[in-house]
């Protein structure tokens, strides 16, 4: 027993040393000395340990560039999906691999290591990966270029008038009008998103659809727009987007460890495919509230950060939407926080004016609920006034 307890204890101390390597660019702080207010934090960690909110894996909050409060929470989803895990459905369509939402050899950390699923989130994070194209003059077209720039139209079907007029600006903002549903939940396999991800030629799947509006009218919500702009960007640069972004964004944020998933045709599943740490995810929304600059790098321009974090579309709800990022009303003076928001509880929050950057993920995959007003509104009650220092180029 001795022999396993000490075995137990190294384990322990080894995970534990490489999950503080992975915080060795964050300074670390109290919630108190960031103007937090620690029992509003407590109370919400409870909520997380309870499962008052289910299956959060991770709770992150930094102020000013310093973390301020972490917790992880344990969860045995071989145990929770074990069922589903061994049954062909729109959530697991091929019964193996990567895109078999309940295996824990793949979900939702990618084989037991320290990243995690992000699901959406990861369109932001590929909105962020033009946004660097552009900076870099690699990505030369303007948001207004037709989509069908980037198709050999005579092998896309379904092409109408409004099909044509459909620019990346409309993939971007989610006003691509074309004929999609992803509002049932996912487990359904009728959902849209669902539905591509069992196909194997995604970006076809996509681009053959039948248009329901015109394009730039009607907000809808779709992961195949989403998709398409993996292609868009290959197509426009010659890059491929994970390799682009590897170079432009992660390793100048110190991002070394991910993984990002692929189509069965290969291609990058930008609509939610990307693998990350809460400490990454932390470093995109820190480098969206910095406006594109990371330890004097620009990385980023400020006008694509702010354009993409501006209204260009109304989901509904008093939320409204940019380029692939959420803002999110909160506070007596309805301010928005920037979001991004993925499916089973990914989430990082940045609230510009206070300096706050929050991660939760988590892997609550059959709950119809979705919990970011509440999980936003908690976060708010914490916050004290308090100003960071400015940022020098």
């Amino acid at each position: 027993m001795r022999v396993v307890g000490l075995l137990f204890g190294l384990s322990f101390l080894l995970s534990w040393a490489s999950s503080a390597n992975s915080l060795e660019d964050w300074p670390l702080t109290s919630a108190d000395s960031a103007a937090l207010d620690s029992q509003a934090l407590y109370a919400l960690d409870a909520d997380f340990k309870t499962g008052v909110i289910p299956l959060v894996d991770r709770l992150l909050v930094t102020r000013c560039g310093k973390i301020a409060f972490d917790r992880r929470y344990e969860h045995d989803y071989g145990s929770v999906f074990g069922k589903e895990a061994a049954q062909v459905g729109p959530l697991n369509p091929y019964m193996t691999g990567s895109y078999n939402y309940f295996d824990p050899n793949w979900h939702p950390y990618w084989h037991g290591g320290m990243t995690h699923s992000l699901q959406s989130v990861t369109k932001s994070v590929a909105s962020a990966t033009i946004g660097a194209a552009i900076l870099h003059g690699d990505f030369k077209a303007s948001l207004d270029t037709p989509v069908l720039h980037w198709f050999k139209t005579a092998n896309v079907k379904n092409v109408d008038a409004r099909k044509r007029r459909m620019t990346l600006r409309h993939l971007l903002t989610m006003t691509a009008g074309f004929n999609w549903n992803e509002d049932l939940p996912y487990a359904d396999p009728n959902n849209a998103a669902a539905v591509m991800e069992g196909s194997r030629d995604w970006v076809s799947f996509v681009i053959n659809r039948p248009m329901a509006f015109e394009p730039g009218t009607h907000y809808t919500y779709s992961s195949g727009v989403s998709e398409l702009l993996a292609h868009v960007f290959r197509q426009e640069t010659g890059q491929d987007m994970e390799d682009y972004a590897r170079t432009h964004l992660f390793e100048p944020l110190g991002i070394h460890d991910y993984h990002w998933k692929r189509s069965p045709l290969g291609e990058v599943d930008s609509e939610g495919g990307l693998f990350l740490s809460a400490e990454s995810l932390a470093k995109i929304g820190e480098l969206y509230r910095l406006k594109g600059l990371w330890q004097g790098q620009r990385l980023l321009s400020a006008e694509w950060v702010m354009d993409s974090v501006s209204s260009h579309s109304n989901p509904g709800h008093g939320y409204r939407y940019g380029y692939q990022w959420w803002l999110l009303p909160y506070g007596d003076k309805q301010q928005m926080a920037w979001a991004g928001l993925g499916f089973g509880g990914q989430h990082v929050f940045v609230l510009p004016e206070e300096g706050v950057v929050a991660v939760t993920l988590g892997w609550n995959l059959l709950d119809p609920k979705y919990y970011e007003d509440v999980i936003l509104k908690k976060l708010v009650s914490a916050v004290k006034p308090y100003r960071c220092p400015s940022p020098s180029e």
